[in-house]
This record gives C-alpha cells, sequence and structure tokens, in this order.
C-alpha cells in the first residue's frame, strides 16, 4: 500500500511496485490508509511523513495496532527528530526525498526476504538442546534474567509480563539473544536482521535498539538486556 498525497509521487512509487510484481492500493488520505489497511491487509506501507490532517506519524500508530505490516516512511524534512518520531511508532525504516525508487524497491525486497518465522539457526538449537535431553519447548526459549524470548513463536516477556514488539524489534533481539556473549557491529546486525542487500545508514541500528530498550523497560547506561559495547556495536546484556 502506498499512501501519499503528492499523486505523482505515489503514481511513480505503484508503477515501480506493480512492475516488480505486486499488488498495489494507492490512497493519499491517512484516515482512508487505516481504513484500507484492514481489509488489504498489505505486507509493506510505503507511507509519507507529512500527510495533510492525520499526519503519517498517527497512521502508522493506528496501524500498528492491528497489523505487522512493514512500513517504510517517507519524509521531506531532515529533521532527524521527525524521522526518529516515525520510527517509534513502528515504522521499520525511511527514507528521505528526494529518493530513488530503484533503492526503496531494493529495500522492500531485502525486508520480504527476512525470515517470518523461527529465525536462522532455530533447527541447530534446537537439535543441540535436544541432545542434552531437553523438551523442544525449552530449546526455543531463551532467557536472560527475567527475559524470555520464545523463538518459535515470537514472543517476549519480561517477569511474565507480554512485550508487544515490532517485527523488525522482535528479529533484532532474536539475533542479537542467538549468541548472547557476542558483539555484533551494526554491520553484522543490519546483515542479519535486514538482510545483506539492504542499502541505507546503518545508525538505524541504533534507533531500533532504543525502541527496543524503552520496551523492555531497560536502560541504556545499565545495559541490563541489551549492551552497547562503544566503539563497535551492540551485545545482549546480563539479565540483571
Amino acid at each position: 500500500m502506498v499512501v501519499d498525497d503528492e499523486q505523482s509521487l505515489a503514481d511513480l512509487v505503484a508503477s515501480y511496485l506493480r512492475r516488480d510484481g505486486f499488488e498495489v492500493t494507492v490512497t493519499g488520505d491517512g484516515a482512508e490508509a487505516v481504513t484500507l489497511a484492514r481489509s488489504v491487509d498489505p505486507d509493506v506501507i510505503v507511507l509519507d511523513l507529512g500527510l495533510p490532517g492525520l499526519d503519517g506519524v498517527e497512521v502508522c500508530r493506528r496501524i500498528r495496532a492491528h497489523s505487522d505490516a512493514y512500513v517504510v516512511m517517507l519524509t521531506a524534512r531532515t529533521d532527524e527528530v521527525d524521522t526518529l518520531i516515525g520510527l517509534s511508532v513502528g515504522a521499520d525504516d525511511y527514507m528521505t526525498k528526494p529518493f530513488s525508487p530503484r533503492e526503496l524497491m531494493a529495500r522492500i525486497q531485502a525486508m520480504l526476504r527476512r525470515p517470518r518465522g523461527p529465525v536462522t539457526g532455530y533447527d541447530d538449537d534446537v537439535a543441540a538442546a535436544g541432545s542434552a535431553g531437553s523438551s523442544p519447548v525449552d530449546a526455543r526459549l531463551r532467557r536472560i534474567g527475567d527475559l524470555t524470548i520464545d523463538v518459535a513463536g515470537r514472543e517476549v516477556s519480561v517477569d511474565g509480563r507480554a512485550v508487544a514488539l515490532t517485527r523488525t524489534e522482535f528479529d533484532l533481539l532474536a539475533a542479537l539473544s542467538r549468541d548472547p556473549g557476542v558483539v555484533f557491529t551494526r554491520s553484522q546486525l543490519i546483515e542479519r536482521v535486514w538482510g545483506p542487500n539492504w542499502v541505507g545508514d546503518d545508525h538505524l541500528v541504533d534507533v531500533h535498539v532504543a525502541h527496543l530498550r524503552r520496551k523492555l523497560g531497560d536502560e541504556a547506561t545499565r545495559g541490563r538486556y541489551v549492551r552497547t559495547v562503544r566503539g563497535v556495536g551492540y551485545r545482549m546484556g546480563p539479565g540483571r
């Protein structure tokens, strides 16, 4: 679904998507986009931040209440605060206008190649745990202190309280927790979560880590669940 009140741009993006084999719904109205997202159930939403009336931030917030579609936010504003606000309500990526439609297509294709089931390596984890006598249910759960990650079920809880994460936030947490003792650079996390063909600013990782920490009740200075390793990247914290 393409949501942009600039008709010529919306039509251009839609034409590229259709050429790549997508079925496309186009609207320039935020309120209509929220309604359409329920009926169309899109896989990807290309959403303009500066919509009149109901802006892109509010549209994304409302859509996130019932949809886990990938959201790419488009913005004509270069102010970083606007971009971070958009991502804080569940956008997976952003692009600043003017942008290359080919780059947008590359990012969308990279998103859709990401697995929606267990993360890569899950079967190996189960096999290893099974050989030690653990049940498959135990094998699929990763525990770091009060944090529990159900990899196969894509569910997360802290101290028994369910935590609602976006697709990207879950994938990021799953990537970090698979090797909790390893420090990952931004580039390594980009490759694991967004895919090797993703193009863009790798500081996008920092934004999603910040949102992940907020939802887990973590603090950057403490690093209980996600710890910053200065000059390198991120790793799982000790859970306490």
